[in-house]
């Protein structure tokens, strides 16, 4: 049976909207998975990034409920002798929300979002006007990320994106590009299609939570913790 006119309508509206094609994978080996890096002659093009993330949503969660994202994030370069808060800094407000192609919900392999992202010269300003409009910052998160792209000469590759993100909850690597850049990327650094995770950090860091019998705050590195606050049992991805 052919697709209706609103279900091709809905395709083609999803086609044109800007796509975040991602897997996580969790590393259990880091000096392996260097090594392997290496022998791809991967490049890296980014970090280490400290990253800082706040989630807004209104107090009774509309966005959550409907599975989507608002965010700001700020990217701290770290400096020379490890550290982060002495480094270049900028402001990214991004917003995530499923795509509405038909049947595609519960069937795909890779998280597929629709993502809107855009620079800010000043977040917290940006944060003050969220706030104005009835919403808050209720989930915290912090990575180190470093970034590594695959050489010119492997054109399949040429969008892929290959994060090694350290986190409070451990470390994980995140392909981002096409589905087959994806697959073909794992393959080679010696994952399997059961190993790819699509849960979001705020899952990872509850499972991890629930495993330890420890109460979910805000994912923050240690020094960062204390009085951080029990987060609600939401998603955000």
């Amino acid at each position: 049976m052919g697709e209706s006119a609103v279900d091709t309508s809905r395709r083609r509206d999803c086609e044109k909207m800007p796509k975040e094609t991602e897997i996580k994978l969790r590393v259990k080996n880091l000096r392996a998975l260097r090594s392997v890096l290496k022998k791809l002659r991967a490049q890296m093009i980014a970090g280490p990034m400290h990253e800082h993330n706040t989630i807004f949503d209104t107090p009774e969660f509309d966005l959550a409920k409907q599975e989507h994202l608002l965010r700001i994030r700020t990217e701290t370069a770290r400096s020379s002798r490890g550290r982060h808060g002495e480094g270049a800094k900028r402001a990214l407000v991004t917003f995530k929300r499923p795509l509405l192609a038909a049947g595609t919900i519960g069937k795909e392999r890779h998280k597929v979002r629709e993502e809107i992202e855009l620079e800010a010269s000043d977040h917290r300003a940006l944060a003050k006007i969220f706030e104005g409009l009835g919403m808050r910052g209720w989930f915290q998160y912090e990575k180190l990320r470093t970034t590594f792209r695959l050489p010119h000469s492997q054109a399949w590759a040429k969008r892929l994106l290959i994060e090694l993100d350290d986190t409070p909850i451990g470390l994980f690597l995140e392909l981002e590009g096409t589905a087959s850049a994806i697959d073909r990327a794992a393959k080679a650094l010696g994952f399997l299609k059961s190993d790819y995770i699509l849960a979001n950090y705020m899952v990872l860091y509850r499972e991890y939570c629930q495993r330890r019998g420890e109460q979910p705050t805000d994912m923050l590195f240690a020094k960062k913790k204390q009085g951080a606050r029990p987060s609600k049992r939401k998603n955000f991805s």
